[in-house]
């Protein structure tokens, strides 16, 4: 093969590799400036704590918006539906839900807390609170679930046991079709367990999307200059073996 064919192929995978690592840049900075638009916008909701209506949860306009919401109603009879893998101070545990039945609206999933698990992985009982309710807390988006890989949910002796929050896949074994949003309680509320309205606690903040950005945009970065100084190096002489003169 010669030198130029060798060129031609090398900068084709030179510039292939760069555009891989470079949309990965690209990835991870829109990811970053998506998640500060979600924490801003939810900073300001917790600051002002305007509540709207718990039929607001159920509003296709505002599925991916945060709404601080109070409302009345009773939480349902039926099975308990715990989030698996979620870390609170160091501690694995699950995070708690039931369903939500108000008095005007949809009935929603209401996040009740975080609870630890044993060595053995047992499940914890989560306690229906019981009678005619008021409750108030963040709308939110449910948690990211990442890739879905695998069945993403399965059934406990009291209720179901999921790796990732998937509302549809929920409402066909809940008997009723819930709200795309889910109500994180009110850390004052004397309902449930541990929580805090922290909005990522298990993923990465936009610092660290940022930071991926940099690397990869920097890998593109070293990729190039390789490329370059490869193609612009002079090629080494040979040299020749000393010959014995004839006498």
């Amino acid at each position: 093969m010669s030198r130029r064919s060798q060129l031609v192929l090398g900068w084709l995978l030179t510039l292939a590799v760069i555009a891989g690592f470079a949309r990965l840049g690209v990835w991870q900075s829109q990811r970053a400036v998506e998640k500060q638009a979600m924490l801003d916008d939810a900073a300001q909701v917790l600051a002002s704590r305007q509540p709207v209506g718990l039929d607001a949860a159920a509003d296709p306009g505002s599925q991916d918006r945060y709404q601080w919401a109070r409302g009345s109603g009773e939480f349902a009879p039926g099975p308990q539906w715990l989030l698996d893998n979620q870390q609170r101070d160091g501690r694995v545990g699950v995070q708690a839900y039931r369903i939500f039945v108000p008095g005007q609206g949809q009935p929603l999933l209401v996040d009740l807390g975080w609870l630890p698990l044993p060595g053995d992985r047992a499940m914890p009982s989560v306690e229906r609170p019981e009678g005619h309710i008021e409750v108030q807390g963040l709308l939110a988006p449910p948690p990211s679930g990442g890739i879905a890989l695998g069945a993403g949910m399965a059934q406990q002796a009291e209720g179901w046991l999921m790796l990732r929050l998937d509302i549809p896949a929920i409402s066909a074994p809940a008997g009723t079709p819930l709200a795309p949003r889910v109500l994180r309680l009110d850390p004052a509320s004397p309902l449930g367990y541990e929580r805090d309205l922290a909005l990522l606690p298990n993923t990465l903040p936009p610092a660290k999307h940022r930071g991926y950005a940099l690397q990869w945009f920097g890998l593109a970065l070293a990729v190039l200059v390789t490329a370059l100084i490869l193609t612009f190096r002079k090629p080494r002489r040979r040299k020749r073996p000393p010959t014995m003169d004839k006498y």
